[in-house]
């Protein structure tokens, strides 16, 4: 445990945060989206996040750290509110598939920065390194979806 720093502690729960503000955006796009394959991504990918979110909170308390939950309930209420705002400014469904593309590279490049500017143990680098990775994946395959056009 000497090797899990506060400061891997502190990215480990900007990623966790991160990862709720997605669901809540996924889950609101899936209720949005006009076009059934657009749904089905949309809510596989809320369910993803919630995935990487207890998994990340799983691998902190190994560690003997607490997710910190408190800053998320505000912070998370408004960065989602501000990001299905901007999903929903113009109400179609290419819309939201361009701004959940954003935000997934946006989550690549977190996840990637993340891996490497810590010392990480094993266990947690595998982690992020298999939530990255199911992120670039849905990244090569959302082209699929932007054929729905």
């Amino acid at each position: 445990m000497s090797d899990y720093t506060d400061k891997l502690g502190n990215r480990l729960n900007d990623l966790l945060e991160k990862n709720y503000d997605a669901e809540s955006g996924f889950k609101k796009a899936a209720e949005n989206a006009k076009h059934a394959g657009l749904k089905s991504y949309f809510s596989n990918k809320a369910q993803e996040r919630y995935n990487f979110g207890h998994q990340i909170k799983s691998e902190l308390r190994n560690f003997g750290q607490e997710p910190d939950e408190s800053g998320s309930v505000a912070g998370a209420a408004h960065r989602t509110w501000m990001e299905v705002k901007s999903w929903f400014s113009a109400d179609d469904d290419e819309s939201m598939l361009e701004e959940a593309i954003r935000g997934e590279k946006a989550s690549v490049d977190e996840y990637r920065e993340v891996l490497s500017e810590i010392t990480i143990p094993n266990s947690t680098k595998q982690l992020l390194e298999t939530q990255k990775t199911t992120i670039e994946q849905g990244l090569n395959n959302i082209k699929r979806l932007e054929d729905l056009r």
